[in-house]
C-alpha cells in the first residue's frame, strides 16, 4: 500500500509541475502566443508551425485548443485553419514528450531551486511568475524519477504482474484505459512521460504502452470536447474536428503497432522509454502531416455535425462571453471588455431615446427603452459572474487592473441604466399622460445637457477602451463643467418661475429632477476615469493635478 501510494503522489506532482508551467507559460506570454496564433494562419502550413511553437511553450494541446476555439468564435479565423494549428500543436506536445523522455534527473533540483529563488520575492512580477514555470519543469523531472523509483517495487507484485496481463491481453480496452486517464489528469503530456516511465522500469509491456500511449492521444480530444461543451457552436467545432483527426489517426495506426515494434524498435535501441515517445511521435506527425490536406474537408463535416443557429436579431444573449476562454486569462479580460462596450452601447440606445420620448411624447418608445434596462441589467451580471471565475491568481498586475476596471465600468452603466430607467417614468407620470410641456428655455437647457451627456459617455467608452491618460482628464474636468452648467441652468429656472412663466410653473419638479438626474448620469460616466488617473499618478488626494501629462 505504501508504494503504491507513492507511486500515485509522484504521478499527481507530475500533473502538477505540467499545470504549473502551462498556467505560468500562459500568464506570461499569454497575449503574445495569441498574438502569433492570429497572424500566422495564412496557410495550412504556418498555422501548424505556429501551433507547434505554441504548444511546445504551453506543454498543452488541450490549452491551445481553447485558445484557438476562442478565435473561431470571435471570427478571427477560420475553422480550417484552427483545424491546421491543432495538427501542429499535436506535433508540439509530441517533442515535448521527447524532450522529457532524456534523463534529465539531474537538472530538476537546480530548475527548483532557482525557480522558488525567483519565485518567493517577486511573485506577483514577470520574473515570479518565470520561477514558478522553472518549478513546475523541476517538479515534473522530479515526479519522472519517483515514477521511476515507484513502479520498480510494484511491479515485483505478483498481483500487479496478474493485472498488467489482463490489460495486455485487449487493444481496444488498452485505448480505453489511456484515453481515461489523459481525461482524468487534463493532461495527456503528463500520461504519455508516465507510460513511457512505467516501460522503461519493466512497469508495463512495451505493447501494452503502445496502445496506451494511443489512448492517451484520444484522451486529449476528448478532453477538449468536454471542456467546450457549453461555449458557442463556433468554439465547440474545433475540438470536435480535432477528435475527429484522432480518431482517424488511431484506426490507421493501431493495426500496425506489431510492424512498428518488429521493424522500427531496433532502430531505436533497447531504451522503451524512446520507443515509447518516438511512437507518440510518430503517430502525430501521421495525423499532422499526412493528414494537414484534410482539414477543409473535417471542416465542412464538422460545420455539418454542428451547424451554427440562426441568431435572433433581438437576442439578449452575451455573445463575447466564451467559457472555453477562462484557462487563458488575458483572452478571457479581453472578450469581458468586449461584452462591457456592447453593455454601453445598449446604454447608450437608452440615453438617445430619452430626448426623443420628451419631444415625442412617444409612451410605446419610453415602453421600450425601459425594457431595454432589463438587458443592461443582465449584461452586467453576465459580466460579473464571467469576471468571478477567472483566478485572480492568475493574472498578471496590468491584467489585474484591467479585471477592476471592466468591473467598475459595468457597476457604472448599471446604475445609468437604472437611473435612466426612472427618469423615463417621471416623465410619462409628470409629462406625457397630464398633458404638460417645458418651456422652449428650459427645452433649450435640457438638450444641451443630453447633448454634453452623450458627447461624454462615448469619451468614457473610448477612455476605457483604450486607456488614454489625456481623454481621462479632458473626462473629469468635463465633470466641474458639467456640475457648473447645472446649477447654472437650475438658477435660470427658479428665475422662470419668479417671472410666473406657466409651463415652468407646471413642469418645475420635473425640471429639477431631470437636470439633477443627468448629473447623477454625467458623475457615473466621469468616474470611469479615475482608475486611468490614478495608475497615472495623476490624481491628488482631493483634487487632479494640474500639471500637464505626457502625450500618449
Amino acid at each position: 500500500m505504501k508504494h503504491l501510494l507513492n507511486l500515485l503522489a509522484a504521478v499527481s506532482l507530475l500533473v502538477w509541475g505540467t499545470h504549473l508551467v502551462r498556467t505560468g507559460i500562459l500568464r506570461v506570454f499569454g497575449a503574445n502566443l495569441r498574438q502569433v496564433l492570429a497572424t500566422s494562419v495564412g496557410n495550412r502550413f504556418t498555422a501548424a508551425l505556429s501551433g507547434i511553437g505554441v504548444t511546445a511553450l504551453v506543454q498543452s494541446s488541450t490549452a491551445t485548443a481553447l485558445i484557438t476555439s476562442s478565435f473561431v468564435a470571435q471570427g478571427l479565423i477560420s475553422l480550417p485553419a484552427a483545424l491546421a494549428v491543432m495538427r501542429g500543436a499535436d506535433i508540439g506536445t509530441a517533442l515535448i514528450a521527447v524532450v522529457f523522455s532524456f534523463d534529465l534527473s539531474w537538472l530538476s533540483p537546480l530548475l527548483i531551486f532557482v525557480g522558488v529563488v525567483l519565485f518567493i520575492p517577486r511573485q506577483a512580477s514577470t520574473v515570479g511568475r518565470i520561477g514558478r514555470i522553472l518549478i513546475g519543469l523541476g517538479l515534473m523531472l522530479l515526479a519522472l524519477r519517483l515514477v521511476t523509483v515507484s513502479t520498480e517495487v510494484l511491479t515485483q507484485s505478483p498481483a500487479v504482474k496478474a493485472l498488467l496481463a489482463s490489460v495486455g491481453t485487449d487493444l481496444l480496452l488498452e485505448i480505453t484505459l489511456g484515453m481515461v486517464l489523459a481525461i482524468i489528469s487534463y493532461s495527456s503530456l503528463a500520461v504519455v512521460l508516465l507510460i513511457a516511465t512505467l516501460a522503461a522500469s519493466g512497469g508495463v509491456p512495451l505493447e501494452v504502452a503502445l496502445g496506451l500511449v494511443l489512448g492517451a492521444n484520444l484522451g486529449s480530444g476528448v478532453l477538449a470536447v468536454l471542456t467546450t461543451l457549453r461555449s458557442p457552436i463556433e468554439a465547440r467545432q474545433v475540438p470536435i474536428g480535432t477528435l475527429g483527426f484522432k480518431i482517424l489517426g488511431v484506426v490507421v495506426v493501431a493495426p500496425f503497432i506489431g510492424l512498428w515494434l518488429q521493424h522500427v524498435r531496433p532502430l531505436l535501441g533497447e531504451q522503451s522509454a524512446s520507443v515509447v515517445v518516438m511512437f507518440h511521435l510518430m503517430f502525430n506527425v501521421v495525423v499532422g502531416v499526412v493528414f494537414i490536406g484534410l482539414t477543409d474537408p473535417f471542416a465542412r463535416w464538422t460545420q455539418k455535425l454542428l451547424p451554427k443557429p440562426q441568431k435572433s436579431v433581438t437576442s439578449n444573449r452575451p455573445n463575447h462571453l466564451d467559457p472555453s476562454a477562462l484557462s487563458t486569462p488575458s483572452l478571457a479580460i479581453s472578450n469581458a471588455a468586449r461584452e462591457a462596450l456592447h453593455q454601453a452601447d445598449v446604454v447608450e440606445s437608452m440615453l438617445l431615446g430619452v430626448l426623443q420620448v420628451i419631444r415625442n411624447n412617444d409612451l410605446k418608445l419610453a415602453e421600450d427603452l425601459r425594457r431595454m434596462d432589463d438587458e443592461v441589467d443582465k449584461l452586467y451580471s453576465a459580466i460579473k459572474y464571467y469576471l468571478t471565475k477567472i483566478s485572480r491568481e492568475a493574472l498578471a498586475e496590468e491584467e489585474s487592473r484591467r479585471w477592476t476596471d471592466i468591473i467598475s465600468f459595468t457597476i457604472n452603466m448599471e446604475q445609468i441604466g437604472d437611473i435612466i430607467e426612472r427618469v423615463l417614468i417621471d416623465i410619462e407620470d409628470k409629462k406625457i399622460k397630464p398633458g404638460r410641456n417645458f418651456s422652449e428655455a428650459g427645452m433649450a437647457e435640457i438638450c444641451e445637457l443630453h447633448s454634453r451627456l452623450l458627447d461624454n459617455l462615448r469619451l468614457s467608452m473610448s477612455v476605457f477602451l483604450n486607456g488614454s491618460v489625456r481623454d481621462a482628464q479632458k473626462l473629469l474636468e468635463e465633470k466641474a463643467r458639467f456640475r457648473d452648467l447645472e446649477r447654472a441652468y437650475a438658477t435660470s429656472h427658479l428665475g422662470r418661475l419668479s417671472a410666473n412663466t406657466v409651463q415652468s410653473l407646471e413642469t418645475s419638479s420635473l425640471h429639477i429632477d431631470l437636470i439633477s438626474d443627468l448629473k447623477r448620469i454625467n458623475s457615473h460616466i466621469c468616474s470611469i476615469a479615475y482608475p486611468i488617473l490614478d495608475s497615472a499618478g495623476a490624481l491628488a488626494p482631493n483634487r487632479l493635478k494640474q500639471q500637464s501629462l505626457a502625450e500618449e
